[in-house]
């Protein structure tokens, strides 16, 4: 089960981590773990950022971080939004630096930098605002 892989004090940490990021910007951030994937990755993920109704934020702003623990996959998928103002290469130096983590077996660790290199890219360019952002999608993991 892919929950298990996670204690429930990593899970803490990285849904911690998404609410930090997410104190700083309007953009969403969520995580999605599952045991297999048997599509393309990216097929997959694009599946489960559409039944998580993430394409459903204001600004089109949300990221999806996926794992498909057994298969060893994982995919860091970006809607429109923010996908057209991050620089060139930005999900593919996020996804490096996940790997670096994961190949040492830090899991936890891995998701907590690529989802603290995405906040910092969400403020940037979707700066939290009191007046009208509120949190559009839950913080806590989903698991397949």
């Amino acid at each position: 089960m892919p929950k298990s892989l996670f204690s429930e004090e990593d899970r803490g940490l990285i849904v911690g981590s998404i609410q930090a990021a997410e104190q700083l910007t309007s953009g969403e951030i969520q995580v999605h773990i599952e045991n297999n994937c048997t599509d393309a990755v990216m097929d997959r993920a694009a599946e489960v950022f559409e039944l998580l109704k993430m394409h459903q934020t204001r600004q089109r702003n949300a990221v999806l971080f996926y794992l498909a623990v057994e298969d060893h996959k994982f995919a860091v998928l970006g809607d429109c939004g923010i996908n057209a103002v991050v620089p060139p290469n930005f999900w593919e130096r996020i996804k490096e630096l996940m790997i670096a983590e994961f190949k040492q077996g830090n899991f936890t660790q891995g998701l907590v930098a690529g989802i603290q290199q995405c906040g910092e890219q969400l403020q940037a360019h979707f700066p939290f605002d009191k007046e009208t952002d509120t949190n559009e999608l839950s913080d806590d993991i989903s698991f397949g």
